[in-house]
């Protein structure tokens, strides 16, 4: 819209052993599997007015191609080590078992049915060859240990280099500070080889030179990203290596979900480094979306598949919900049906679309659908106003602090509105002699619709084309913020979008229940099945809570003696309270994004001292801290005065 030169490319991720396992359930090749789920996910994204210049997929000849140069590179540069290690084998599906798809009894705990990298339930972590009583997740077998050749990427030796790429950027940093930090987590705690080969039956590329062996899925699903462009690039004629060289001086911005910046941050940029091509100039990290403050779930019909959204609500209301909620940190987002209805129903209809069926009937009735070729005084100083904020929105966006943008788009909405409230045009079509002005106010009026629109547009596309529509205009770009609509010719208009009804709404979430009900499960679902059993270790803290019950819990002083980093953790530190007469209780708390653990040490804070013990992923916590605020940075452990004792009793 300003301007630039700018291409917006993506692939499906279609390598690794679940799209394997997953065709093979349904006695279809990956390859006709993968053909039709592309074919459903650009549905669904053009569905939404998601415009990619490109949607390709990771089995792809440029993919390939580009995945071998860049493994011969990386290894002329003394960075892959081959070596043999000892895996878990299924005899009967006669493959190696990823970590995933062995499961047994924790070593730790002796719970049953626990993966081979990690429990749910203690939160140790472990290789799969530790269990107890292993057994294949596929077949069921019980797995033998089985020597293999492995290729492995030198992680550790481009340390130097991502330090350097990663925190000593400056203003140029490549992640926003929330990820870099756990960049830096990972850091202190040393950088591991990468092993990057899978033994066949495998669905990927072979690696050159070495039979039978494959490049493990997330070595070439990032290289996608520039597969998708060369396609784009040999389809158009657009140089590939102006975009793609070290010294290139275009941008390159990824936008990736929080639980796989490991791989685009670290094994990224160090892969791109040491083949010869330039690294991103940024990563913009996003965090999870839950649904009504929880993760997505089945059983409450709030794991909402995109098509089912669309049977019922409009593309549009999601669009700028979301960008009413993402600012530029790593945080996580909640679609909260209530507040959906309403910010859509109060901010979007109320204030913006509303904006020109005010004025745009008198146009039509006593104008012949003709904009005037002047302004009234307030009109043009309204005008004038809403224009002043062209280039602070315009950095809002750069920043991506959409959230803020939407803010500061609706308070100019709030201020056209304020203009149609004190200049009443339905009045004034009653008066005679007051045409002339009418045709002033109602010309404000739409000229102000569409310096909205031209601010909107980032986020509602096809709403702004159909606005463009009405006023016969060319398709707007940001700089004609700086111009007005007078003497214009435009078309009668037609409402274009509608309040949200809540039976819409349940009528939804009815939909996803019985969808979700329907759904089968197979190893290609596994992470949603992950997300389920996460789910599980919830629901049962989400209950209302009678008067009578609240009034029994026992809140205590307590000294936190020690906070730690939890690792594999986002949000949570573990402490180790101090309630008193030697008694001492080890909880986790979400509350990472405020404070780090050094910050802690020593403080007096409030607990819940009466909580059954609870079995989490990370450990047994035993209580509850007490905070308050917004979240993010803005949360606050409750602090007692420096009086208080640990072990006294809260009232």
């Amino acid at each position: 819209m300003v301007g630039h030169e700018c291409y917006y490319v993506c692939a499906d991720d279609t390598h690794g052993t679940p799209i394997m396992l997953r065709a093979e359930q349904e006695g279809i090749s990956p390859e006709t599997l993968i053909e039709r789920v592309h074919g459903e996910h650009l549905s669904d994204f053009t569905a939404f007015h998601i415009e990619f210049d490109n949607y390709y997929s990771t089995n792809s000849d440029e993919n390939r191609d580009l995945a071998q140069d860049i493994y011969r590179q990386l290894k002329a540069n003394d960075l892959i080590d081959i070596r043999t290690i000892e895996q878990l084998y299924d005899p009967q599906k006669e493959m190696f078992l990823p970590d995933r798809f062995v499961k047994g009894k924790c070593p730790k705990c002796k719970t049953e049915d626990q993966y081979g990298d990690s429990c749910e339930v203690c939160g140790a972590t472990y290789g799969p060859t530790d269990l107890i009583d292993p057994y294949s997740a596929v077949s069921g077998a019980k797995p033998v240990l089985k020597e293999s050749e492995h290729h492995f990427f030198k992680l550790g030796e481009c340390e130097s280099f991502l330090k350097q790429w990663l925190l000593e950027s400056g203003d140029k940093a490549p992640l926003q500070s929330e990820a870099s930090n756990k960049i830096s987590e990972w850091f202190e705690s040393g950088l591991r080889d990468w092993d990057i080969s899978r033994d066949a039956p495998y669905f990927g590329f072979e690696i050159p030179d070495a039979p039978g062996k494959y490049f493990y899925v997330w070595l070439d699903a990032p290289i996608g990203y520039m597969a998708s462009f060369k396609n784009l690039c040999d389809r158009k004629g657009i140089d590939f290596d102006a975009y793609w060289k070290p010294d290139s001086d275009a941008e390159v911005y990824h936008f990736i979900g929080k639980d796989i910046l490991y791989f685009h941050a670290l094994f990224w940029p160090a892969t791109l480094k040491f083949s010869g091509y330039r690294t991103p100039t940024k990563i913009c990290v996003h965090g999870f979306l839950t649904v009504n403050g929880q993760k997505m779930s089945k059983s409450r019909g709030t794991f909402i598949m995109a098509r089912t959204y669309l049977n019922h609500l409009k593309p549009e209301y999601l669009r700028y919900y979301f960008a009413a909620k993402l600012s530029d940190r790593v945080e996580d987002i909640d679609l909260n049906m209530e507040d959906f209805v309403a910010r859509v129903n109060s901010n979007l209809v109320g204030k913006y679309i509303n904006i020109a069926s005010r004025s745009a009937g008198f146009i039509k009735k006593r104008f012949d659908n003709k904009l005037s070729s002047e302004l009234d005084a307030a009109g043009l100083t309204m005008l004038q106003t809403i224009q002043a904020k062209h280039d602070a929105i315009a950095a809002l966006y750069e920043q991506r602090q959409f959230s803020e943008a939407m803010r500061e788009i609706m308070a100019l909405a709030d201020i056209a509105n304020e203009y149609v409230d004190e200049t009443k045009p339905w009045v004034l079509a009653k008066e005679e002699g007051q045409d002339k002005y009418l045709h002033q106010i109602c010309t404000s009026i739409v000229n102000a619709f569409r310096l909205l629109t031209i601010y909107l547009k980032p986020v509602l596309p096809m709403l702004a084309e159909q606005v463009e529509d009405f006023l016969m205009i060319e398709p707007l770009r940001w700089a004609d913020a700086g111009s007005l609509l007078l003497d214009h010719e435009i078309k009668p208009y037609k409402h274009l979008i509608t309040r949200i009804e809540q039976k819409q709404i349940d009528a939804m979430l009815a939909e996803s229940a019985d969808t979700m009900k329907a759904q089968p499960t197979s190893p290609a679902r596994h992470g949603e099945q992950q997300q389920n059993k996460e789910q599980k270790m919830t629901e049962s803290s989400n209950e209302f809570i009678e008067y009578d019950d609240f009034a029994k819990v026992d809140l205590r002083i307590a000294r936190i003696v020690k906070a730690d980093h939890v690792e594999g953790a986002d949000k949570l530190l573990q402490l180790t309270l101090d309630i008193g007469e030697d008694n001492t209780r080890n909880v986790f708390a979400g509350i990472k994004s405020a404070y780090s653990p050094e910050d802690l040490q020593g403080k007096l804070t409030v607990m819940v001292a009466n909580l059954a013990p609870r079995k989490m992923r990370f450990g047994v916590s035993e209580g509850m801290v007490l905070a308050a605020g917004p979240g993010g940075e803005e949360l606050w452990i409750l602090e007692p005065n420096e009086g208080a004792q640990p072990g006294m009793k809260v009232k």
